[in-house]
């Protein structure tokens, strides 16, 4: 029976868009492609959330890999990059409906420490039983570790947990440690009709 529900944040609350920021702050499609490549594709981006790093630390450790005259729009990329985070319509109102229906719901997300500045944005951290941040605890999804430390955390048995994800490959390792998993494809209605029936 699943009691719980553990969502995900980039693209299942939130729009994570990097397009958004490199369009509004790069002059020309050689400086997108250079920023893109070395700060949202590169390794200080998972060092951010596995918490080795400070999400402001970023920018200092990638501008060394890109040439000065962009620096200025990795600068605005790097520590404004959160303006693209709004909550996806309907976010808010499947929350809201999870929560009457009487299922816990949590959070579970890979994300920098930058993640308690925007969240708020959707709902207030108290609204959800339990908001569990990768840099926070120095692990990552897909591991299974995070995954065991997250139930251990909240005293949750996986079976009764639905985890919802945008990753397939983050759904899989929930999956291998007992979750009930779903792959987000945008539809909140179809997760609605599936915890109706379940529940019927």
């Amino acid at each position: 029976m699943i009691k719980n529900i553990v969502l995900d944040m980039g693209n299942v609350l939130f729009d994570y868009n990097p397009d958004v920021i490199l369009n509004m702050f790069c002059s020309s499609d050689e400086e997108k492609e250079i920023i893109r490549k070395e700060l949202f594709d590169g390794p200080e981006w998972l060092m951010g959330d596995r918490g080795d790093i400070k999400d402001r630390e970023r920018y200092d450790l990638v501008k060394v890999r890109v040439p000065e005259n962009h620096h200025e729009a990795l600068k605005n990329c790097a520590f404004k990059w959160d303006l693209c985070m709004k909550p996806l319509p309907g976010a808010e109102e499947f929350c809201r409906t999870v929560k009457e229906r009487g299922y816990g719901i949590y959070v579970l997300s890979n994300a920098s420490d930058l993640f308690y500045e925007y969240f708020p944005r959707l709902l207030p951290l108290d609204f959800f039983d339990g908001v569990f941040v990768s840099s926070d605890h120095l692990m990552l999804k897909p591991a299974e570790k995070i995954y065991r430390t997250f139930l251990e955390k909240y005293g949750l048995n996986a079976e009764e947990c639905l985890f919802i994800d945008d990753g397939e490959e983050n759904v899989e390792g929930a999956k291998a440690v007992g979750f009930n998993g779903w792959v987000f494809d945008g539809d909140y209605e179809k997760i609605s009709a599936f915890l109706k029936g379940f529940a019927d």
